[in-house]
């Protein structure tokens, strides 16, 4: 199974039938949030490693995660949930024009609807994991671009803020404007996106092998500190 091949229909299923299934708790990702999530994970300021991540598709404690029947079954889940995610990164890599979140879409007083919030819950998700590194964007240019994810998403709202996601009509209003607004964001944060792996910086010169040896002997590195260690 290779990271870069897509969900093929069945294992979709076989994903959707698991997070659904009673191995999974009653908080955990449903498919729609968690490709919410997991977008915000890949256009986001900071890269985050899976093992932070992941937790938080079973819910929001560690006692959410599912018994798993053996490590096999472990490796495929997660395995299948890494692809959902690199499909999504390299489809706003190659194509992003073509990238589509995953939204319930119904029927309302005999018109079609699109139904965006758990999607964008899952997405706000994704910026808790780092809010602070996400705040600039709220006070930039796109401050406006990016509100109905938080009109959307958010846990919390003022009484005034719920009143524009009361109905199904304003919802499906604010879903077209946060599906406008992913590519804007993936923009926005590529240039400065901030990788998961630092690059660990000395703090003191590089000891030679001929140099006095720091520990105050008076020998060479090599000769005492450094004796055994391979040339480089």
């Amino acid at each position: 199974m290779e990271l870069d091949e897509p969900l093929s229909d069945k294992e979709f299923d076989e994903l959707d039938d698991f997070l659904l299934s009673d191995r999974c708790g009653e908080e955990s990702m449903t498919m729609d949030t968690l490709h919410g999530y997991l977008t915000a994970l890949v256009i986001g300021p900071e890269q985050i490693l899976l093992g932070e991540w992941l937790p938080h598709v079973w819910g929001p404690s560690l006692n959410d995660a599912p018994k798993f029947k053996s490590d096999k079954e472990f490796e495929r889940t997660v395995g299948l949930i890494a692809r959902y995610m690199n499909e999504i990164a390299v489809t706003l890599e190659v194509a992003p024009k073509e990238y589509e979140p995953l939204f319930c879409e119904f029927e309302h007083e005999g018109k079609p609807l699109l139904d965006g919030e758990a999607w964008t819950w899952g997405f706000w998700e994704g910026i808790n994991l780092r809010p602070q590194a996400w705040e600039p964007i709220w006070t930039s240019n796109l401050s406006t671009v990016v509100r109905p994810i938080y009109l959307l998403g958010a846990d919390e709202l003022e009484e005034e803020e719920m009143l524009l996601r009361e109905d199904p009509v304003k919802r499906h209003k604010l879903t077209v404007e946060v599906e406008a607004a992913i590519l804007e964001i993936y923009r926005y944060w590529l240039p400065n996106r901030k990788s998961a792996v630092k690059t660990i910086q000395r703090e003191t010169p590089k000891v030679g092998r001929n140099d006095l040896c720091g520990c105050g002997s008076g020998k060479k590195f090599k000769k005492c500190c450094g004796a055994g260690l391979a040339e480089e």
